[in-house]
């Protein structure tokens, strides 16, 4: 089992790089195969770990891509001489180099610019970048975005097709491109963060590796000059105030702790202080964006010595501001969680009627949970328990069930 989790954790780890790497040698004609040949390295570890895990696995996993590059080679039946053309700047990169740390780096970067080129469809670059970059599956996508899967398979198929026809290079954008391109970046790294955050998993209510994966991608993107903006600093400071909480969502035997009953003594100083020193940055510079507003209701959060003593109202005027600048089913949901915590239940409910859980997808269950939570504050047990039990029956996590589950025991005692 244990073995099984560090490849787990490797595969988010390493999938992008290795994807971003041979694109880079090879081209982005042959992803499919690419992505083929990754999936099976991954495999073959799964395979080779179960007795024995290497020493040094990154090494390891470094080691199997550069001898896929070999397989793929043959597969794809490349020019000898292939290698010596690629260059970088300019003098020939060897095979060896495009596997040093910053050769990585500028190979993600191209694979995340790339997954967001215009020439690409708006709806099909974000899980596009997911899949590339996040190595996200079908499923995994359509909990984060709120889409069926097949509607995913069908972006995915379009996007690769986009990139054939149209035939996108596999490079950095020019300047007057930057900012747009910087835009839908920034939102696929917080949806890989928020996948890991708010788990769509059957088994893991967290998945640490994935916001450890965002964390580190956004600070990829501030270690270049011209990607440091507000909103890259403001996403950087958001990403690790969530971050700061990790620990205290799970108790000891992996159960959900929900805001109000988690430990804030578990709370991650360091990367609080982190996100406090992000935001100072972010606010130096003329941009604003929606991470802004979340980070500033995230530090609401982290501000408060206990539940009781949130400051909800502030939290409410933030929510409304993100609803006027960018709205969107899961922002109106939480306008009217925070409505019911400051007891302004029929303001909440004319928010809820204007929702349709069909909308949520994958996560229909957060709104029959918080129609609970407002019969419940009106004293409506039953309707309560009723609603409870239809987002016990939709929540596909193990553990965010048992949860609901204790909480209906709660409503019914």
């Amino acid at each position: 089992m244990k073995n099984q989790q560090l490849i787990d954790h490797l595969f988010r780890q390493q999938y992008g790089k290795m994807v971003s790497i041979l694109t880079r040698i090879f081209g982005l004609c042959n992803l499919e195969i690419i992505e083929d040949a990754v999936q099976d390295t991954f495999a073959k570890a799964t395979v080779q770990w179960r007795d024995k895990v290497p020493e040094n696995p990154e090494a390891w996993f470094t080691l199997a891509s550069k001898n896929r590059v070999i397989d793929l080679l043959r597969k794809i039946d490349a020019d000898k001489n292939r290698l010596q053309k690629l260059s970088y700047g300019p003098s020939a990169i060897s095979l060896n180099n495009f596997f040093e740390k910053e050769e990585i780096e500028d190979s993600e970067l191209r694979m995340i610019f790339t997954a967001c080129h215009p020439k690409l469809n708006a709806k099909d670059q974000i899980a596009f970048a997911l899949k590339t970059i996040g190595g996200f599956s079908a499923n995994e996508i359509s909990a984060a975005l709120l889409l069926k899967p097949e509607t995913v398979k069908k972006r995915l198929s379009r996007a690769r097709k986009t990139i054939e026809i149209k035939k996108i290079d596999f490079k950095f954008p020019d300047k007057k491109e930057l900012t747009g391109r910087l835009h839908n970046v920034l939102e696929v790294i917080y949806l890989i963060f928020n996948e890991g955050f708010h788990s769509n998993h059957q088994k893991l209510l967290v998945r640490k590796e994935l916001c450890g994966e965002a964390l580190r991608l956004t600070k990829l993107i501030l270690t270049k000059k011209e990607l440091r903006c507000g909103a890259s600093y403001a996403l950087f400071g958001l990403l690790c105030f969530h971050s700061s909480r990790l620990a205290s969502k799970e108790g000891e035997n992996f159960e959900s702790i929900d805001l109000k009953n988690q430990d804030r003594t578990k709370w991650y100083f360091p990367l609080i202080h982190l996100g406090n020193e992000a935001l100072l940055k972010a606010n130096s510079f003329p941009d604003y964006s929606t991470y802004h507003i979340e980070a500033a209701i995230a530090a609401e959060h982290l501000k408060a010595k206990s539940f009781n003593e949130t400051n909800w109202q502030k939290i409410l005027e933030h929510y409304q501001e993100l609803q006027q600048v960018e709205p969107n089913v899961m922002i109106s949901l939480a306008l009217a969680v925070v409505l019911l915590q400051l007891n302004k239940n029929q303001d909440a409910l004319e928010i809820l009627e204007q929702l349709q859980a069909e909308n949520f997808e994958q996560r229909t269950y957060l709104f029959y949970g918080v129609m609970a939570t407002y019969f419940k504050n009106i004293g409506a047990c039953e309707k309560a328990v009723n609603y409870l039990g239809i987002a016990i029956e939709k929540v596909p996590n193990e553990i965010e069930k048992n949860y609901l589950m204790k909480k209906r025991d709660a409503f019914m005692a």
